[in-house]
């Protein structure tokens, strides 16, 4: 089952980028879309781990990339999985691709490879102008009281 986004977005003016964060989950839905296996484990509040299971890839034949919010792990096979006569084969060694979509203000971290387990560490940072902060409520006298001192100190300054 598709769905068509098309006439919610031909009002809509900068929401591009929603359009393909929609058409991505769509896609990502696809009912083959189970291997490597993974997991995400949230650290702490602004910082997770990407886990994936590549048993028999190396970093040479991993290739991860950040392009426009989307973290993308791709697997190409080591030649050892294609040479000679397989009689059984129980590791699945196949090519693959894995989309994440990121939300703002995500940032890529280390991403290490150890007995078969990739992983990758993702962390929210969220600019300094962006952090919520906290407004002082002044009351009527000590706005009053202000304005009387800066009064006095423009008296003294005009002496």
């Amino acid at each position: 089952m598709t769905y068509d986004f098309s006439p919610l977005m031909r009002t809509a003016i900068g929401f591009d980028r929603f359009a393909r964060l929609m058409d991505n989950a769509a896609n990502m839905a696809a009912p083959n879309n189970s291997y490597p296996p993974y997991n995400i484990d949230k650290q702490d509040a602004d910082t997770y781990r990407l886990t994936m299971a590549v048993a028999g890839f190396g970093p040479a034949d991993i290739d991860i990339t950040l392009a426009d919010n989307n973290l993308v792990i791709k697997g190409t096979p080591p030649a050892r999985f294609t040479e000679g006569e397989v009689l059984h084969r129980g590791i699945a060694a196949r090519a693959f691709e894995r989309r994440f979509v990121l939300a703002d203000h995500i940032e890529i971290g280390d991403a290490e490879l150890v007995n078969g387990l990739l992983t990758v560490t993702i962390k929210r940072v969220v600019p300094e102008a962006l952090a919520p902060r906290r407004i002082e409520i002044k009351s009527v006298e000590a706005l009053s009281a202000a304005a009387k001192a800066e009064g006095t100190k423009a008296q003294r300054n005009a002496a």
